[in-house]
């Protein structure tokens, strides 16, 4: 995340910028924040007061400007009370916090959902487009989603591979329900 200077350690070979450097003046996505280390959480914070970080190997700072959009599946306030995520940084970035409802509780985007991605998977499989019986679609909209869209998406591809031209009732009770 904050990049190595060359001989920093035995397989660094060449100098390299970490994700914060080359970041600067734009935005750093930092995917599933909550699974940080305590000790990485306290480098980031570090670079988000001072602006500023230090490459490993290094004796230099270098100022960084860098706009940080976090995301977790994780309740951040509960990891914090059970001292697996930092108060401060929570703070810090929580500046604007954006809720993503589960797709558990927005069962009414999955007939679209699993429209599109019929339709892409179809196409990068190369095949004829898969229809999928209207009882098929109401088992995948009654499903708990514990793992969201990424779940569904597999799940659709999974149902694409093993069935016939029509996706059924069956293929769903078969391939899907019980996967998770």
């Amino acid at each position: 995340m904050f990049g190595h200077e060359k001989g920093a350690f035995t397989s660094a070979i060449k100098q390299r910028k970490g994700k914060f450097e080359q970041a600067d003046g734009g935005t750093l996505f930092l995917d599933e924040i909550g699974d940080m280390s305590l000790s990485a959480q306290a480098k980031v914070l570090r670079a988000l007061q001072e602006n500023r970080i230090c490459r490993v190997g290094s004796d230099k700072d270098i100022e960084v400007n860098v706009r940080v959009v976090a995301a977790t599946n994780k309740n951040l306030r509960h990891e914090i009370e059970l001292g697996n995520f930092r108060e401060d940084l929570y703070h810090r970035l929580s500046v604007i916090v954006v809720r993503v409802p589960t797709l558990k509780e927005r069962a009414e985007d999955i007939p679209a959902l699993t429209d599109y991605f019929i339709q892409k998977i179809c196409a990068e499989y190369g095949m004829e487009q898969k229809k999928i019986e209207p009882k098929a679609l109401d088992e995948l909209c009654g499903m708990e989603w514990p793992g969201n869209i990424r779940e569904l998406r597999n799940v659709v591809e999974r149902l694409i591979i093993l069935s016939d031209k029509t996706i059924t009732l069956e293929d769903v009770n078969t391939y899907a329900v019980g996967t998770f």
